[in-house]
């Protein structure tokens, strides 16, 4: 289903979900223009209208580890991008998109709940693709257009996104993971981190700035999603938010 503009596709799709309204058999929900886009963690997401895929996909709740699904919508995000011949793409721990050390797609995965029971779980997707100038103060965003010099079509790239996430979801756990694991963003040699503190609430708000930042390699991912950096000192874990990459 495609909308010309909404606040949100993830919140929109949520309360048609909710309130019974969502046409069966449809799959996802994409819009032209998102007068209230959300990131990670309250962030927003810049978007001019009609330039960009941002779009909110019904997923099935098989996953026994909500990061598992979080790896696979990575995967297929990544898998799409890739068939566009763009080198130096990679996964950035959770669930961006990298171009070398810019940023092109970012994933947001939420739940839809009806009575006290999980019954849906929404991946949106906002990928940057023929927009050139940002006017926020994100840090490190680009486009296709802005790699590639050429338009694209997006109601096309809507259409090869879908077929990676059903190849995804055909795969094994183990494939997957796999594939994430290999492209993932400064998968090898020691990287500049940042530690942050935040509180313990949901949304992990961050309550202090970064502090001093050290070198440290990444060790794994665990499956419920944790970074694991490894110093001299020996290996730590990390939740979403808790460490900074110094980009």
């Amino acid at each position: 289903m495609r909308v010309e503009r909404t606040y949100s596709t993830n919140t929109l799709l949520k309360e048609m979900l909710v309130k019974g309204e969502w046409p069966e058999g449809e799959e996802y929900l994409y819009a032209g223009f998102q007068t209230a886009g959300r990131g990670q963690t309250g962030n927003g997401w810049e978007s001019e209208e009609g330039k960009n895929l941002l779009c909110s996909i019904v997923m099935s709740c098989q996953h026994s580890v909500l990061f598992d699904l979080n790896v696979a919508v990575s995967v297929a995000v990544h898998r799409t991008l890739s068939e566009l011949a763009i080198n130096e793409l990679a996964i950035k721990w959770p669930n961006d998109i990298y171009w070398g050390d810019k940023k092109l797609a970012g994933i947001l995965i939420e739940n839809a709940i009806i009575g006290n029971e999980v019954k849906y779980t929404i991946a949106g997707i906002g990928l940057n693709v023929n927009q050139t100038e940002w006017k926020s103060d994100a840090p490190n965003p680009v486009s296709l257009k802005q790699i590639t010099g050429k338009e694209y079509d997006i109601d096309a790239l809507m259409t090869t996104l879908m077929n990676k996430i059903h190849e995804v979801q055909t795969m094994h756990q183990e494939d997957i993971w796999e594939y994430y694991r290999r492209h993932l963003y400064r998968r090898e040699g020691e990287w500049l981190f940042a530690e942050r503190e935040v509180n313990l609430t949901p949304s992990r708000i961050l309550t202090k700035q970064p502090k001093e930042a050290f070198k440290a390699s990444i060790a794994d991912i665990t499956k419920q999603g944790e970074l694991v950096l490894r110093t001299a000192q020996g290996e730590k874990k990390y939740h979403f938010k808790e460490i900074l990459f110094v980009v």
